[in-house]
């Protein structure tokens, strides 16, 4: 192996470097792991995500693609070389408008835009997504990259801007830069595969190829043996604890590793534990296992059969769970309705597509198994992990490292038990990054979903009655299946009074890939049933689509569906009113366009949205901690984990006005298990919310500690100085306490203050009456598109958006979460389709790129909530709900025909179109 190595000399970033390499390695690879150039991500390492993008000699290039041998000579450079020793003016662009979220793509982005800009230094929109059509951004929804690399000549190179952090009393309602957006914009951001050990064990996972399988191992000993490199093989046999996880723990039922059957493509039988060299050309299809296929099923129809062979012998008729809400008498009002409309929906698998496959490495030192990962839910992590390998919890200590995405499938173990037990096994360091593929394979889902329903109104357009029913693909484990089922039916009425309603959802075992969380838990779903079923319903009762929504929205002291009266903060109406003028605009235009053209027709859509933040009627505890240091700064435990929606800065901003002290005097000790408390996993757009509450709870007692040892009242001000000193303002009176005298506890703060936070909701009973959420978010979309009537295709024109978040904290990260969900919507609603076995990357597999996602207007609702720290509400699930439905009512109100699958493909649109003319 050492053999076909040759010295290939280069530069990097103007030095000149030399290496021994295989000349067909990757440039990334040899980048990464021999010169420690981590910017340069990797994301699918077949040049379709662009996030290891680099320059060669001045034109930009994917790394992953590039050959060690196509480098000798040449001169590179990586997003480590593009700011000198500060940054450069389009590193200071993309701070300034909020353009780098997750950051996982932010290097690709810059040294794409880069070359741009040295050609054009200010290059128009066109220009921009013709640079930057290569790579993929899964968070932002391009549209602030878009501005920030147009606007990027107004900053000044070379040093890192005068980015001032508000005074005190002013961080809520601001938009400082990211507190950790420096490191994202730079290349320095440690995401899960970019701190590998040297001397760590490289992990292989051998998958299974079937969607169902039994299988049995041959002679592993000799495969390691024969293997040079290999150090040892593990299966199921060697888990030493309970070989189970899940999310939800009475329905924990998925293994680490398989026994002797699997359940779906892509499911983990074995480890292979080899060196990182030997990694690099072990074929794993010479792995010693025999399969023998087994009949599979994999829709809910063909499971719930009769005779159907079961998932799991446990759970009858392959049903998981089922969710109901029952209010009033749906049948009786909607057989003396006025009008009744009736539908049927279906939606697809869609795949998470963060542009960081999963990546982590694990060791032990004294005992204690550490877990370094990217991960939503690190306290979570902990637990399943120390189940799986039957240790006791405070045996395991998860470092969460930068997540690049998640969007809920990273709430779920995936890697960490695997690395875990190599490492405890072999005792050396053990790491492992999903390929692309495997990630695909093997990561939960959107759950697809077949829906009925049927809704009726009185002859004055006022709802009367709905019933709904829905059944949700929940693979081979349950995952989150529990919480969609349980989630739908509570929403599944929209924003809008209901008086009298039935619902319920069935999540059904297949032998599908696992369904999970992902950015609404089926509230997504369940939302185009409704809101197709409402635009039927305003044109059969001659009623404005809008205002047949204004007159049926919840309103402060309306009665939900599951009985639960809103007292204060129902903003749906003042969403849908905010959007009133640029839906009389877009109905104009389209009539004025529709008139002058000839085989493209113009449309506009709606649709609405609510969203409980949180967990439905189920403890959802927040805790955070944070102190004062002897050297003078608050240090805030921020145990919410940021996967790019900006938690680090947001609650922070929260825990500032709380205290009184300016934004710039915080410090972040963030999501490490042995330092900070739970603050529960980031999913259910619930830690603005509920850590955001926890902190602000926390910092007031701080605040309440610090004033009762310096003897003042409540009203007193409080500022801290270089040298550890911090001075009580009351009146005119000024009292020093000089913090290094203070005894420090043994998290080195001298004041501390702990709190936890739980929204106060209840059980749900028997017909799903109760109060699930203390807090709901409310939002309003306008989708206008042009449809090419002989092609099916759709261009995407403008949508305009109108969300209420009670508070906008930081109203810059708002509108990137509403923009970054309306990319995920678009793709939901036009072309994203997973197929096992088929769409398994990101060139089959279709997401929005930058081309794809049109100009977007935001309106930021405030509307308080006073169950919210400062009135806030969550948003990052909301914003994806009503895209996709506002653009299917688009294509219908262009076309004349509403396509009842999603993606609406230009093939499914050509058919109903085709359909409507027989």
């Amino acid at each position: 192996m050492k053999n076909d190595r040759a010295p290939i000399s280069f530069t990097v970033n103007g030095a000149p470097v030399s290496v021994s390499a295989a000349p067909m390695r990757r440039l990334s690879s040899v980048l990464r792991d021999e010169l420690g150039l981590t910017g340069t991500k990797v994301g699918c390492d077949a040049g379709d995500c662009g996030a290891c993008t680099v320059m060669l000699d001045g034109e930009p290039v994917c790394a992953c693609l590039l050959p060690m041998a196509s480098v000798e000579g040449a001169a590179v450079r990586t997003v480590e070389g593009l700011g000198g020793d500060g940054l450069s003016a389009l590193q200071a662009s993309l701070l300034a408008h909020g353009a780098a979220q997750c950051g996982i793509c932010t290097p690709g982005i810059l040294v794409a835009a880069t070359a741009l800009l040295e050609r054009n230094a200010s290059p128009g929109e066109a220009a921009v997504q013709e640079a930057l059509g290569g790579v993929l951004c899964r968070c932002t929804g391009y549209r602030k990259i878009v501005a920030a690399v147009m606007e990027a000549h107004q900053h000044i190179p070379g040093r890192v801007p005068d980015f001032s952090l508000p005074p005190a009393g002013h961080a809520v309602g601001a938009s400082p830069v990211r507190l950790d957006g420096v490191a994202k914009v730079t290349g320095a951001e440690k995401f899960g595969g970019d701190s590998f050990p040297a001397d760590a064990l490289s992990v292989l996972v051998v998958r299974s190829p079937h969607h169902r399988s039994a299988f049995s191992f041959g002679d592993l000993e000799a495969y390691v043996a024969d293997n040079a490199g290999v150090v040892a093989v593990f299966t199921a046999a060697d888990i030493p604890g309970i070989n189970c996880f899940g999310v939800i723990p009475p329905f924990a039922d998925q293994p680490a590793l398989a026994e002797g059957e699997t359940r779906f493509r892509g499911e983990a039988i074995a480890l292979v534990a080899c060196e990182s060299w030997a990694a690099r050309e072990l074929d794993l299809a010479r792995f010693p296992v025999q399969w023998r296929e087994l009949p599979a099923v994999m829709e809910p129809a063909a499971a719930q059969a009769t005779g159907a062979a079961l998932i799991h012998s446990s759970r009858p008729g392959n049903l998981l769970v089922q969710g109901v809400v029952e209010h009033g008498d749906a049948k009786t009002a909607l057989a003396n309705a006025a009008v009744v409309v009736s539908g049927s929906f279906e939606t697809s698998y869609v795949e998470h597509a963060y542009i960081e496959p999963e990546a982590g490495y694990a060791f032990v030192n004294d005992g204690v198994l550490t877990i370094v990962a990217c991960t939503q839910a690190p306290h979570m992590d902990r637990d399943d992990t120390a189940r799986i390998l039957g240790l006791a919890p405070d045996k395991v200590h998860i470092v969460p490292t930068a997540t690049g995405g998640g969007f809920g499938s990273k709430i779920d173990v995936s890697l960490q038990p695997l690395i875990g037990l190599v490492a405890l096994k072999t005792g050396r360091p053990a790491a492992l990054a999903y390929t692309r593929t495997e990630s695909m394979a093997s990561t939960t889902k959107r759950h697809p979903a077949s829906m009925q329903a049927t809704i009726g109104t009185d002859a004055d357009g006022m709802i009367r009655g709905m019933i709904f029913a829905g059944d949700f693909n929940t693979g081979a484990y349950a995952s989150f299946g529990p919480t969609v089922a349980n989630r739908v039916p509570v929403h599944a009425s929209g924003p809008y009074a209901t008086p009298n309603y039935r619902a319920n959802a069935r999540a059904i075992h297949t032998n599908g890939p696992v369904s999970g969380a992902f950015r609404g838990f089926g509230v997504p779903q369940a939302t185009l049933m409704q809101e197709t079923l409402y635009d039927e319903l305003a044109d059969r009762l001659d009623i404005d689509r809008l205002q047949f929504r204004l007159q049926n929205a919840l309103r402060n002291g309306s009665e939900t569906v599951t009985g639960q009266r809103l007292e204060t903060g129902v903003g749906i109406i003042d969403c849908l009113a905010a959007l009133e003028p640029h839906w009389r605009r877009a109905l104009a235009e389209a009539e004025a366009f529709n008139v002058s053209q000839v085989g493209v027709r113009r449309g506009v859509g709606i649709a609405s949205c609510w969203y409980g933040c949180g967990n439905t009627s189920l403890p959802n505890p927040s805790t955070i901690k944070l102190g004062i240091t002897p050297d003078g700064k608050v240090a805030l435990h921020q145990g919410a984990v940021d996967i790019g929606q900006g938690s680090n800065t947001v609650i922070a901003q929260i825990a500032a006005d709380a205290l009184g002290l300016p934004l710039g005097d915080f410090v972040l000790r963030g999501a490490d298990t042995s330092i900070t408390p739970d603050a529960g996993k980031t999913s259910a757009s619930r830690q603005t919310y509920v850590s955001g509450k926890a902190a602000e709870k926390a910092t007031r007692t701080l605040r309440e500690k610090v004033l009762r040892y310096a003897n003042v009242s409540a009203e007193a001000s409080l500022q801290l100085l270089p040298g550890g000193l911090l001075l009580v303002h009351e009146g005119g009176e000024r009292r020093r306490i000089d913090l290094a005298l203070l005894k420090p506890d043994g998290d080195g703060l001298v004041f501390a203050a702990e709190e936890s936070y739980d929204p106060p909701t209840t059980p749900l009973d028997a017909k799903g009456q109760g109060k699930p959420y203390a807090v709901y978010g409310y939002g309003a979309q306008i989708a206008e598109l042009e449809v090419d009537m002989a092609l099916g295709t759709v261009r995407l024109v403008k949508i305009t958006a109108a969300h209420d978040v009670g508070r906008a904290i930081n109203p810059l990260l708002a509108e990137g979460q509403i923009e970054g969900g309306i990319a995920q919507g678009i793709g939901m609603a036009l072309m994203e389709e997973y197929i096992p076995g088929r769409t398994e990357n990101l060139h089959d597999y279709l997401i929005p790129t930058i081309g794809d996602v049109p100009p977007i207007e935001t309106i930021l609702v405030e509307v308080p909530d006073p169950e919210g720290p400062f009135g806030a509400k969550g948003l990052g699930e909301h914003v994806l709900i009503p895209t996709a439905p506002a653009i299917l009512n688009a294509i219908r109100h262009a076309t004349g025909v509403l396509v009842t699958k999603v993606p609406a493909t230009p093939s499914r649109i050509l058919a109903a179109i085709q359909e409507a003319r027989r």
